[in-house]
């Protein structure tokens, strides 16, 4: 799938920085997941936005503590099956619960930098996959990156990457910053508008 060359600048980044940045691609996916249920009266959304706010809670509260095992296990009974659904939403909400699965055994392991790019290259193959469900075929990848929705998604990844470069030191105020503009936001990494 597609490859970028943030993928390798990631490994400059310290641990809360991948944390961070996870979080954030997560809360680009979520409205994926609120519209899946919201669509077919599967699970509730509120359990995903409760994992994903605790896990921001750990980034900007001190000695926070929350029981990650047992949000892993509440997010596993969130995720809703390819074969309960014949609609193509059932996909985008899959990708959203892998990430954040991915971000609670970041937490759960302390390994930061491969879940960082496991959960890029989800988000990236979320609008992939969107993009040729739309063509109805198969893409290479050099057909991929001149997409308009895949040059945005890694724009945007790019963004946040910076953003988070640019800081010496934890900054409370950009965790908070991020979390605050992409809730606001409510758009998700394939164009879903919560609003």
């Amino acid at each position: 799938m597609l490859r970028n060359p943030i993928h390798l600048r990631l490994e400059r980044l310290e641990s809360w920085q991948h944390l961070t940045f996870m979080a954030s691609l997560c809360e680009r996916m979520y409205p994926n997941y609120q519209m899946f249920c919201q669509q077919t009266a599967f699970g509730d959304p509120a359990i995903y936005r409760r994992i994903l706010d605790l896990v921001w809670e750990t980034l900007v509260v001190k000695d926070a503590k929350v029981n990650f095992d047992s949000q892993l296990e509440k997010l596993e009974q969130a995720i809703p099956s390819v074969e309960d659904y014949d609609l193509y939403g059932v996909y985008p909400a899959i990708d959203a619960c892998i990430a954040l699965g991915e971000l609670i055994h970041s937490r759960l392991s302390g390994e930061t930098l491969e879940h960082a790019i496991t959960i890029s290259e989800t988000s990236i193959r979320t609008v992939a996959m969107l993009e040729m469900t739309q063509a109805g075929r198969e893409m290479t990848d050099d057909e991929l990156k001149v997409l308009p929705a895949i040059a945005e998604e890694w724009d945007i990844q790019w963004e946040i990457f910076r953003l988070l470069a640019d800081c010496e030191e934890r900054n409370l105020d950009l965790i908070k910053g991020l979390r605050y503009d992409l809730r606001e936001a409510a758009i998700s990494n394939i164009g879903v508008n919560l609003e």
